[in-house]
């Protein structure tokens, strides 16, 4: 004991002199860290917690689990992770159901906390910097703190505008839900201070700009002029949302609807005059290959498609994110791939035919081939059976020489019963990750031989904002404002880079006809879950089961193959549409779905909150 007093002893007296000969001892800076104060004196340091509110945006719809699987676009494949809660409307304030980081409201409030300090900081009149630079970095905190807020707006309705960083000397934490109209009009103001702060600066990647600005604002103010946010069309059109007391935090109660979408045309023309995607402004239809190889380039951001990109989460291969893992994540298991997030047949349906027409089950020549002359975004968006593909790993290519994607069953010769193609859930080499609907999905999947799939990270970027996004917004508006010349003039030239032929139908099957398109073309980009909510088609579009296809193939009188290959003329092919297991996914539309529940701890902590209806508090 006498020894351990000592110790001691010696290190108290070591400690009193360092200390008395350094009075700055209990100052010191950890080495790791950055103190606020330095963070706004620095330039640099400043624009590094700018840049830093971005992680907000994690893998964009990048993740394991992708929204598409929420709506009538795919299923997820794998069990549990609270997707069935959504689709199956079983939502409620304990279990929301499958929420990410981009949209819950916790994480939103956080993000939002982060952009009024570095807007409150920048501002300061201690801030020693001023110029463009400081410019830039406000107009992005403002852009930022817009995203994240109409993030709130577009899942749970109105929300309590936060413009302040809140302290621990508050004297309230609590606030209520403002209106919609209040939280529509905060997001534009934002927004447009914030494209004029980014006018002139330079783009960098993956940051916001000007133009980025003016497309999230064209965003916001279609979806305020939709029919889910005119309160008088909500309440005809759902009595759940006629019989809740709170409308307002919701939609408009009244008002001129013409002017609302007289705004949101004025905003997705602003975005076209300052901007041009790629290959826009033809006058003809494309060519079938050239077609497949354009929406390739848009969708992957290459060869003239980074033009599309507005605003965009990308990813590099030195730094290992999830987000460049779409290829495991949804490749098919004969590549030993996760077949994640896989088109069911409804959106494989809602794909034309290379002429324009709609494809068909009732017609015989497509039932009898139903892969065979549909339009280019098919090819560059869908695996199916039959598709080439990349070569398989050299364990597996003498299964499959060609590289050819297997969903059905087939008759080979000498084989006993049946021969279960490599990307079934019988798949010989994965049994476990395989397609239940009998499609994957190959947009945003890099097609490069190089890319071994399951070991090697890809860098697509994710688009956060698109061009074609803005131009469809200008397309929808100006049929609702009944300027169906101008609406046809942008929608065709969407449709001849793709090679489709021009849409010539007025009034509601103009309507109809454009609301295919941007199912088509936005397939996949996190806008089918809105945009069904919004035209209030969800009690149809998402009341029905997932279904998927039944593919055998059996030998032609004469025929034989050792080695199974597609072959229409060695097979006799029968293509039957299924339903998916109810055990599955028994998929249910509830009008409580038009908007997330706000979870019960959010309405434990601010008991201003007031709940979204159809859930109980």
């Amino acid at each position: 004991m006498k020894r351990i007093n000592k110790y001691f002893a010696i290190l108290f007296a070591a400690c009193f002199t360092f200390t008395a000969c350094n009075d700055d001892f209990l100052n010191t800076k950890p080495l790791g860290e950055v103190d606020e104060g330095s963070v706004w004196t620095d330039i640099n340091l400043a624009e590094a917690f700018v840049v830093g509110i971005y992680s907000g945006l994690g893998n964009g719809g990048f993740d394991e689990q992708m929204l598409a699987s929420l709506t009538d676009e795919s299923m997820f494949t794998h069990p549990g992770r609270g997707i069935t809660t959504i689709t199956e409307a079983r939502s409620n304030p304990a279990d929301i159901g499958w929420v990410n980081g981009t949209l819950s409201w916790q994480n939103m409030y956080l993000r939002i906390r982060a952009t009024n300090l570095a807007i409150e900081k920048l501002t300061d009149e201690a801030f020693p910097h001023t110029g463009a630079s400081t410019d830039r970095l406000i107009g992005e905190a403002k852009f930022m703190r817009a995203y994240y807020s109409h993030q709130l707006l577009r899942y749970y309705g109105g929300f309590p505008i936060v413009d302040f960083a809140y302290t621990l000397d508050a004297e309230t934490f609590l606030a209520p839900r403002n209106t919609f109209e209040e939280c529509v009009e905060f997001i534009v103001k934002d927004l447009d201070e914030a494209a004029d702060l980014l006018t002139g600066q330079s783009a960098i990647r993956g940051r916001a700009t000007k133009v980025s600005a003016l497309a999230l604002k064209s965003r916001v103010l279609l979806y305020a002029a939709s029919d889910l946010h005119d309160g008088p069309t909500a309440k005809a059109k759902s009595a759940e949302l006629a019989a809740y007391g709170n409308l307002d935090i919701l939609a408009y109660p009244s008002g001129n609807r013409t002017e609302r979408w007289q705004r949101a045309q004025a905003a997705a023309k602003a975005v076209l005059d300052e901007h041009t995607g790629n290959q826009m402004g033809l006058t003809a239809p494309v060519d079938q290959e050239t077609a497949i190889q354009n929406y390739i380039n848009n969708s992957m951001a290459r060869n003239g498609g980074e033009a599309e990109i507005l605003l965009g989460r990308y990813f590099i291969n030195l730094k290992q994110e999830n987000g460049g893992r779409q290829g495991l994540f949804n490749g098919p298991n004969g590549y030993n791939n996760w077949a994640g997030n896989t088109p069911v047949q409804t959106l494989i349906d809602d794909y034309e035919m290379m002429d324009g027409t709609k494809f068909s089950w009732s017609n015989p020549e497509h039932s009898a081939a139903p892969y065979v002359n549909r339009e280019a975004r098919f090819y560059a968006s869908v695996l199916y059976d039959g598709a080439q593909w990349k070569p398989r790993s050299s364990a597996n290519q003498p299964r499959d020489p060609l590289g050819q994607i297997q969903t059905g069953t087939y008759e080979i010769t000498g084989g006993t019963g049946t021969h279960f193609g490599l990307d079934t859930r019988n798949s010989p080499i994965e049994d476990w990750n395989g397609s239940y609907t009998g499609y994957y999905f190959r947009k945003f999947i890099d097609a490069n031989p190089a890319i071994v799939d399951q070991n090697t990270w890809q860098q697509v970027p994710w688009p956060v904002l698109r061009y074609t996004e803005a131009v469809l917004n200008y397309v929808e508006a100006s049929i609702e404002l009944g300027q169906e010349a101008e609406a046809k003039a942008w929608l065709n030239q969407i449709r001849f880079r793709v090679g489709l032929p021009a849409i010539t139908e007025t009034g509601d099957a103009l309507r109809e006809r454009y609301r295919n398109e941007r199912r088509i073309e936005m397939a996949y980009e996190e806008q089918r879950y809105h945009d069904v909510r919004r035209w209030m088609i969800a009690p149809v579009a998402f009341n029905r089961q997932a279904n998927g296809i039944n593919i055998t193939a059996t030998f032609k009188p004469g025929k034989t193959l050792e080695i199974y290959r597609y072959d229409p003329t060695i097979y006799n092919y029968v293509y039957k549409v299924i339903d998916m297991d109810p055990g599955k996914e028994n998929r249910k539309w509830l009008d409580k779905m038009y908007y997330l529940p706000i979870h019960r701890d959010e309405m434990n902590r601010n008991s201003e909150l007031v709940q979204n209806p159809g859930y109980t508090e």
